[in-house]
């Protein structure tokens, strides 16, 4: 969970699964010359939790060394939890909760909803119209949607929630929605700490999906930019589809164009009504706050959350692979290989092994496949490898890639790729190598914990997906366990061919 599952230069379309680097970088948490494991012992002696009786969480580290606060609200829900055919609501919903409420983003909300109203039965009347192709009716039906479109934006007021934060000194206000979750987060000064609690409160206790048909139409452009029209995003879902069976793994987190065309308001307040419930909902706040003021205020704001039952986890088991899989995808581009391999969820005691074993082969210069592919070889410009695609939340995969290099094709890399991957099942690692590697992972988790934003967002997915926040302190504890032995009895069990899925793009020429 600690390491992002993939080069965000190769795969932007992937965004809406990480935090912006500027926000990241907000307050520093550690002195570069402290030592890691006293100050997270010290940290974690300085956090309070309680949980409201609505069941939603509140995690929270007191941190004065300068006056701002960074808040995350950790919603556990994400892609694999949508309906079949409703692909794409819950990032849907994530771009319409800045929207507003009954009171933020309208002028005039009664007159508002009875044009929302129209627009909602208008749109249930042209997908009747589609099903009966009935093109007259259509046509009449698609201009009554655009003039009652031009109605209700007359009474929004645009992107008002986002001024109230930037007029108040908030800064770094987003959201990104992953196959597992769905985060929202941004910081404010110390001083804004019950504005913030009366507009995150207000926004997921009274939202107002305004705006549905045009945020509709931003969505597709966004799908058709990262996915349609981007090899890599074609690709990645051809290869995801591939790879899973049965698990919504295989599903894109944008959703199918199909899907998205064809939801509804009704779709996305229903998928809200099962899954934005207090027990569905983490918080955390890390700066200068006092934690007492913070429980009176949740109380008075977030208690007014109605009672849930938080939303069992998904029991579609993926079907164990008994054969290697392939898929290629033709497109003018750089050819890239990717390799997959089934793999445990996050909670399984030897994940922490494999994200060993992805350091090995791909963190830094003096990895194994940089030396190997990219210096040595030259038959790559980059390649990596990573768990936690496209999630970790379930069984998921640890996938390798590698883009080729001018002049050399795909078969080279998949012989020098696999050879390196072979090595770890033959080879036990060298103590050196293990070392440098673990010193790696404890760098990275200091990297996440440094900053109040990043320590934030950790505490609650931690508490999220573990259940515990305290498991993220662990993690020291896992990785310097982890033995050479480890390493290669992790490897032979996975990769195997009938583990194996296969991904090519390869370059075409259109003219």
């Amino acid at each position: 969970m600690l390491k992002k599952f993939f080069t965000w230069c190769l795969l932007t379309f992937l965004i809406w699964n990480i935090f912006p680097s500027s926000v990241l970088a907000k307050t520093s948490l550690i002195n570069e010359h402290q030592s890691i494991q006293p100050y997270l012992e010290k940290v974690k002696a300085n956090i309070t939790e309680f949980t409201l009786d609505n069941n939603i969480k509140f995690i929270i580290l007191e941190n004065k060394q300068a006056p701002v606060i960074s808040f995350v609200t950790y919603v556990d829900v994400g892609g694999a939890n949508e309906p079949d055919g409703k692909t794409g609501v819950a990032h849907f919903l994530e771009h319409l909760a800045f929207k507003g409420t009954s009171e933020i983003g309208t002028n005039n909300y009664q007159e508002e909803k009875i044009i929302l109203d129209k627009l909602d039965q208008v749109f249930d009347e042209i997908k009747q119209a589609k099903k009966e192709g009935n093109e007259e009716k259509l046509a009449q039906l698609e201009t009554q949607l655009r003039e009652l479109n031009a109605q209700a934006s007359k009474f929004v007021n645009q992107n008002e929630l986002g001024q109230i934060i930037e007029l108040e000194g908030g800064v770094g206000l987003n959201a990104a929605t992953s196959a597992d979750s769905t985060v929202y987060f941004y910081n404010f000064p110390s001083n804004k700490l019950e504005l913030w609690m009366y507009l995150e409160s207000d926004r997921f206790l009274n939202p107002v999906f305004r705006e549905f048909y045009t945020e509709k139409q931003v969505i597709l452009e966004e799908r058709k930019l990262r996915t349609d029209n981007s090899p890599i995003g074609k690709m990645v879902e051809a290869f995801l589809d591939t790879a899973f069976t049965q698990h919504p793994y295989k599903r894109p987190v944008i959703g199918y164009e199909t899907d998205i065309v064809n939801l509804t308001r009704q779709d996305v307040q229903n998928f809200f009504n099962t899954y934005y419930g207090g027990s569905n909902i983490t918080i955390a706040i890390v700066g200068d706050v006092n934690p007492q003021e913070v429980k009176t205020m949740a109380q008075e704001y977030f208690g007014r959350f109605p009672t849930t039952t938080k939303p069992a986890n998904l029991t579609i088991n993926e079907p164990k692979q008994t054969k290697t899989k392939e898929v290629t995808v033709e497109y003018p581009s750089q050819p890239i290989y990717l390799e997959g391999y089934h793999i445990p969820d996050s909670n399984h005691p030897d994940y922490v092994v494999y994200d060993m074993i992805g350091s090995i082969l791909s963190d830094g210069r003096t990895s194994r496949l940089y030396q190997s592919l990219v210096e040595k070889k030259q038959i790559a410009l980059m390649a990596q490898g990573f768990t936690g695609f496209p999630g970790d939340k379930y069984p998921n995969l640890m996938l390798f890639y590698a883009m080729s290099a001018p002049n050399r094709n795909l078969d080279e890399l998949e012989t020098a790729l696999h050879s390196e991957i072979e090595k770890l099942k033959t080879q036990p690692v060298s103590d050196d190598e293990l070392e440098r590697v673990k010193t790696q992972a404890k760098a990275g988790l200091l990297r996440g914990v440094n900053s109040n934003a990043g320590m934030a967002k950790l505490l609650a997915e931690y508490q999220a997906k573990t259940g515990d926040w305290r498991n993220l302190f662990t993690r020291l504890d896992d990785i310097s366990v982890v033995t050479a032995d480890d390493i290669q009895r992790v490897a032979k069990e996975t990769f195997t061919p009938e583990n194996k899925t296969i991904g090519r793009l390869k370059t075409v020429n259109n003219n």
